[in-house]
């Protein structure tokens, strides 16, 4: 036999077993959805609709409804520090005592000079009495009234400038002593009896803090504003912060800022709570769970029903000839019961048939098999 012919019967046998392989039907169990497949196993829940308590939570940082750096208003030296580093003190409670002996001084003279220029008032009220009772009689001539008048007011005018020296001579020498100007507590001491302090130093001569109430600041998404604005319109909204511990304490919001940001998209809000143990420490983290009402008509679906792809959210919906269509959602949150997480979504109605498990590997099409059902969501959550 020539070269040519068994070359061309090795060239037929393999583009027939190309060919074969190419109309071959594909094996059972291939999960791509062709009229071949074996359907997958799957579990469904239907979507249900009810009223879902809204509790936004965050991670926020403890912050000081109150804090003050205490700073000299004159120059002077520090003559008492009245307190130690660390502790509670009250509203009013004096801090430290500057040496006011200077300002002490310059007040008791200026009582004195006023008491002389009341002196000279009163002289003056006199004169003008006699020069008014002299005019009368013929005595004197009415420009002598007129200068005795304009004693009187000259004299009155004094009085005035001698009270509103002494008033600012008053008040340097209420700077020499520091007062707490709220209930708080203290930080680091800087200054110890004899040190010179002046005004626009560096350090301050202590921090105030105040701890109880005290606030957690965080932030929430910017869709989470009209509910924001409407709880708090209402009255106010209770808060709670979780405690490394597992304990909870409850508190109100608070406050929510005047503008979105618009590079994160989130809302500046904080919320107060009282803080007599000292359990919340200015700078720490904590965990907030803010009630912003009750949401109706919420669509709520197990969370791993929702899946992600290069669209978005979607989730499979369960034809009745038993294949999937893929149906796209927005997640709004997610929100936990009973050790379980759900999903609260958007553009799904309800009573909808939905894959809640095994639908990680389906297409658009595929054939599935319902298996043991997912159940249906309880009519009430919380995030």
């Amino acid at each position: 036999m020539s070269r040519r012919p068994v070359f061309w019967l090795l060239a037929s046998g393999i583009v027939a077993v190309i060919a074969y392989a190419a109309f071959k039907p594909a094996a059972n169990g291939g999960g791509n959805g062709g009229p071949g497949d074996r359907p997958t196993q799957i579990s469904t829940v239907l979507s249900e609709v009810g009223e879902v308590a809204l509790q936004v939570e965050a991670q926020g940082t403890v912050s000081a409804l109150n804090t003050v750096e205490l700073r000299p208003q004159v120059s002077s030296t520090v003559r008492s520090v009245h307190i130690q580093e660390g502790q509670e003190v009250r509203k009013g409670q004096a801090l430290f005592t500057l040496d006011g002996r200077a300002d002490a001084a310059k007040v008791a003279q200026l009582q004195a000079e006023l008491a002389q220029e009341k002196a000279k008032l009163a002289d003056a009220e006199r004169n003008l009495k006699r020069s008014r009772e002299l005019l009368s009689q013929g005595f004197v001539s009415q420009s002598a009234l007129d200068t005795a008048q304009t004693t009187l007011d000259s004299a009155r005018a004094s009085v005035h400038a001698k009270q509103a020296e002494l008033e600012a001579g008053r008040v340097g020498l209420a700077y020499q002593t520091l007062n707490a100007p709220f209930s708080g507590r203290t930080g680091a001491i800087d200054v110890h009896p004899g040190a010179l302090v002046q005004p626009g130093m560096a350090s301050p001569l202590v921090t105030l803090t105040q701890i109880d109430p005290i606030g957690v600041a965080f932030t929430l998404p910017e869709r989470e504003l009209s509910r924001l604005l409407a709880v708090q319109a209402a009255g106010a909204a209770r808060a709670e912060v979780l405690l490394n511990n597992g304990e909870r304490i409850s508190g109100k919001l608070s406050f929510i800022d005047n503008a979105v940001n618009t590079e994160s998209g989130t809302i500046r809000v904080k919320a107060e709570f009282p803080n007599a143990q000292r359990q919340l420490w200015p700078g720490a983290f904590a965990r907030v769970t803010l009630d912003l009402g009750v949401e109706k008509q919420a669509v709520i679906l197990p969370a791993g029903a929702v899946q992600t792809g290069p669209q978005g959210q979607f989730v499979y919906l369960v034809q009745a000839d038993q294949t999937v269509q893929l149906q796209p959602v927005t997640l709004k949150r997610v929100i936990s019961r009973a050790g379980k997480q759900y999903a609260v979504v958007d553009g799904l109605p309800g009573g909808r048939k939905v894959v809640a498990e095994g639908g990680q590997n389906l297409r658009p099409g595929a054939k599935v098999s319902e298996g043991k059902a997912a159940g249906k969501p309880e009519p009430a959550a919380k995030s």
